[in-house]
């Protein structure tokens, strides 16, 4: 049997709980690694070595390190194609839908929900200031994007189609954390296709797993 693979960094990191998600799906073993980012250990020579730009996650599989998070998750669904769910399709055009949406996710979903997750979630527990004017603008980008993804969700079950995909699962870290740490939820429940796609990604088993890891304590240094 293979080793389990190794994932490095906390499970409250939005991308650490992304491929922490994708391997629950896929029935992939893994041994998640601390890595106490307040002691800078993500700065150290070793670490940097297989994340060369200090952050998390860091991913290893035997010989292969990969460090960013959706190419950390393709890299599952490839590899481990016959085995968990079906995540990233099986023909040339579901692959491309898949991607599309996963595009979307990376570069118009992602952008504001991460300034907005940072500022409503993050700042507050670092006692740091609010920028109210930064929160305003990227609220208002985000509900463009979410307009987007209600008339697509109005069309199929899903964002790729009727089938849960990774684009759909890339979606959960920063959507867990407005929905259920924010007052910016309604951006989501005001949407009646959002909130229905919504309520189905984020209550599958393999999510629900991950927020356990995320509000279990840290393991002692």
């Amino acid at each position: 049997m293979a080793a389990a693979v190794k994932v490095y960094g906390p499970p409250l990191s939005t991308a650490v709980s992304r491929v922490l998600a994708c391997l629950l799906e896929k029935d992939v073993p893994f041994q998640l690694l601390p890595v106490n980012m307040a002691r800078g250990e993500h700065k150290k020579p070793d670490y940097l070595k297989i994340q060369p730009f200090g952050q998390v996650p860091a991913f290893q599989d035997e010989s292969i390190t990969l460090f960013e998070s959706r190419a950390i998750s393709r890299y599952i669904c490839d590899k481990y194609a016959n085995q968990g769910n079906k995540l990233f399709g099986t023909n040339p055009l579901e692959k491309a839908s898949i991607d599309q949406w996963l595009e979307a996710e990376g570069q118009s979903f992602n952008p504001p929900s991460s300034v907005l997750v940072f500022q409503l979630a993050f700042a507050p527990r670092m006692k740091l200031k609010q920028d109210e004017n930064l929160i305003k603008q990227n609220e208002a980008k985000l509900a463009k994007v979410l307009d987007v993804y209600e008339k697509r969700l109005g069309e199929s079950r899903y964002l790729a189609g009727d089938e849960f995909t990774l684009a759909d699962l890339s979606h959960l870290p920063n959507g867990q954390y407005l929905v259920n740490a924010t007052d910016r939820g309604e951006l989501f429940l005001s949407r009646k296709n959002v909130e229905r796609w919504w309520g189905e990604i984020s209550s599958r088993e393999s999510w629900k797993k991950v927020v356990e890891m995320q509000n279990s304590p840290p393991p002692s240094a």
